[in-house]
């Protein structure tokens, strides 16, 4: 540890010269190397430590300001070696100051009580009269606030959570705040009872009141100009700015917000980002995205969804007040001006375009819309699964995945086919089938669940989810067989049946996802009865868990896929032939490729002549052609496209490899 002297006559005469003052010259003590030149018009009291000056900071534009104390006032302040403090406008109070930090301009910046700085603040997230509180900490996953938020029929579970969680509080409660290495403060109102990690940069921000700002030097977190927040806790990778107001607030690795945010009482977990628009009470997964001024979102859980401009829910039937909730399901998308009442739940990975008062369920219908026409809510089922705009999403969010640290907080799976919405799929085709069955292979419209399903649009979203299956069994039988390399030697069915039997039986059943994870319902269980026992004693242990389920997930994945081959096909996998085996290979080569040409199809649309409307200002069609192309090329070189005509020659080159090794 440092060692810390007092201050010499001679010192402490430099220091008095250049206008500093104290309540007790014997409590200020300092490092080797301390320069008392460095020090003017200052005011100590209480417990004071400082290090030594010989730190020069670059600011933009090319200006250096040289390590030290000017007009400050300061009250048990512990400083590192190199740091600026410059211009306070009142006083910093009962903080532990890093090495080479820069504070300058700032009005107070004190801990006037015993704080947690924002662990264990509770947020009472999707129903705003409570009942669903998620304490939040530093160590908050998306997957544990999920579990705390929504099963609330395992109370112990809730309550031994609740306990770590309280401890985790405990564990860092201080009367005195810390700023890490390398921090910047700079232009800040007002700052009480705010701890800070290493490299964070806060700039001009209004007020911050009981929060912990978690930043390192890999992945440095910003606060920004006219920011206010209270009872919170920012992550790692984060950028706040532009006057955001958050209260009550958990904000998540690597999110973006700014241009007036607002939300209170809400959850945002990594990725999210939200400029211009509200939130209130909300849960929002990884990926959960809204832009535009007008867009609402209240009491509702989502994640990998993006809120079109205008779009809004509603909480309260004017009865009871604000009791409701409802669940956009991952990947599911508001269109401009849509609306949901609820309580309500959106199958995964579908559009929601117009108004929506029925209170339907849709969450066994994946890729549908939902439209409304004339008060009525029609539903197309499984339509989304040929749209481009899907695939697209897909490939985009692990591209935007902006955490840079190495301790991930959040598990993020982001495969549009997977035990969760193949099941839901198989469900669909259930209930269509039936619905087909019950009222009549002519009947024009369905009814299902305050939906109404035209017959086209049923026996459309049959095929599809079909070929869905089909696509995803294929991938999880060919990846079955694959080498590390991706070879796939077969010369037996003896080998065939060595390859295919399962790691384990874990994944055989019913499989969710956890804001991001997807897992089999019997981990998620387990889990939560080593909780219930106290075999799981800490919330990092917890954390543990989840990733090992992430780890694990595509031999999970296989053990489910295995149990349902039978169900889908007829085809015993533990006594599957080689022969069976490419026949399903062959069934998922033209599902694949058929599912491709379908979006390709999509895409072309984009490219029509009416996508040129707008385009060719003031000329003829031929000058309209040309200004479209110059702005957004031309649909065989697009790079979308081509990934598409790609994605087509090398899924049925393997699936002629495939065969070819089976056949062989």
């Amino acid at each position: 540890m440092k060692e810390y002297r007092k201050l010499s006559a001679e010192e402490i005469a430099l220091l008095e010269a250049a206008a500093c003052t104290a309540e007790d010259w014997n409590e200020v003590e300092v490092a080797e190397g301390f320069d008392a030149r460095c020090v003017r018009n200052v005011n100590f009291s209480g417990k004071i430590r400082l290090g030594s000056f010989g730190h020069v900071f670059e600011l933009p534009g090319g200006v250096r300001r040289k390590a030290g104390i000017e007009n400050a006032c300061l009250h048990n302040v512990s400083l590192g070696d190199g740091c600026l403090v410059r211009n306070v406008n009142n006083y910093i109070a009962n903080y532990e100051i890093g090495d080479r930090c820069f504070i300058e301009n700032v009005g107070v910046m004190a801990v006037d009580r015993e704080s947690s700085f924002g662990n264990g603040v509770r947020v009472s997230v999707l129903n705003e009269t409570g009942g669903r509180e998620v304490t939040i900490s530093e160590r908050l996953s998306s997957q544990l606030a999920y579990v705390v938020a929504l099963y609330r029929h395992r109370p112990e579970f809730i309550a031994k959570v609740e306990e770590l969680s309280a401890g985790y509080a405990d564990s860092v409660r201080s009367a005195t705040g810390s700023i890490g290495n390398d921090t910047r403060i700079v232009n800040v109102q007002y700052m009480s009872c705010v701890r800070v990690g290493e490299y964070a940069r806060i700039e001009g921000a209004a007020k911050l009141v009981n929060g912990s700002i978690v930043s390192k030097k890999e992945a440095p977190t910003y606060i920004g100009n006219g920011v206010i927040c209270t009872d919170f806790i920012v992550c790692s990778d984060s950028r706040i700015e532009d006057g955001v107001m958050m209260n009550r607030c958990f904000v998540g690795q690597a999110c973006r917000f700014g241009h007036g945010y607002s939300a209170s009482d809400s959850l945002f977990f990594c990725n999210c980002q939200g400029e211009n628009g509200e939130a209130c009470a909300i849960f929002a997964g990884p990926y959960t995205v809204t832009h535009h001024k007008s867009t609402l979102l209240i009491a509702g859980v989502f994640s990998f969804m993006n809120a079109g401009s205008g779009s809004n829910q509603s909480n309260h039937m004017y009865k009871l007040g604000p009791i409701h909730q409802g669940t956009l399901e991952r990947g599911a998308k508001t269109a401009s001006d849509s609306y949901i009442l609820w309580p309500s739940r959106v199958g995964a990975f579908s559009l929601v375009m117009g108004r929506h008062v029925t209170h339907s369920d849709t969450s066994n219908l994946p890729f549908s819309y939902l439209i409304e026409n004339k008060n009525t809510t029609y539903l197309v089922p499984g339509v989304n699964l040929k749209s481009v705009g899907t695939i697209r999403d897909a490939q985009k969010w692990p591209k935007r995945d902006l955490r840079h640290d190495s301790d991930r907080l959040d598990e993020v799976n982001c495969n549009l086919l997977s035990p969760f919405t193949v099941q839901k799929m198989m469900k669909g085709l259930l209930t269509l089938d039936n619905l087909r069955y019950s009222s009549g292979e002519l009947s024009d419209v369905y009814s299902f669940h305050s939906t109404k399903i035209k017959n086209s649009a049923l026996h459309k979203g049959i095929s599809y989810y079909r070929t869905a299956i089909d696509k995803f069994m294929g991938n999880s039988l060919i990846s079955r067989l694959q080498d590390a390399n991706g070879e796939i030697c077969v010369d037996s069915d003896e080998e065939l049946h060595r390859l295919l039997k399962p790691d384990s039986p874990v994944g055989s059943g019913e499989w969710v996802d956890l804001s991001g994870l997807i897992a089999p319902k019997s981990e998620i269980q387990e889990l939560m009865k080593a909780v219930e026992k106290g075999e799981i004693s800490s919330l990092e242990e917890i954390g543990e868990a989840f990733r090992r389920m992430a780890r694990n997930y595509y031999s999970y994945e296989w053990t489910w896929a295995f149990q349902h081959i039978q169900e889908v096909y007829g085809i015993n996998p533990s006594k599957m032939t080689r022969e069976e085996a490419i026949s399903l290979i062959r069934r998922w080569k033209e599902a694949v490729t058929g599912l491709d040409r379908l979006i390709y199809e999509d895409a072309r649309k984009e490219f029509s002549l009416a996508s040129m409307t707008g385009y060719g200002a003031d000329g003829n069609r031929e000058q309209k052609e040309q200004d479209f192309e110059n702005v957004r090329g031309d649909f065989e070189n697009n790079s979308f496209v081509k990934a598409i005509l790609r994605h087509i020659e090398d899924k049925s080159a393997l699936g002629d490899r495939a065969i070819a090794a089976l056949q062989a």
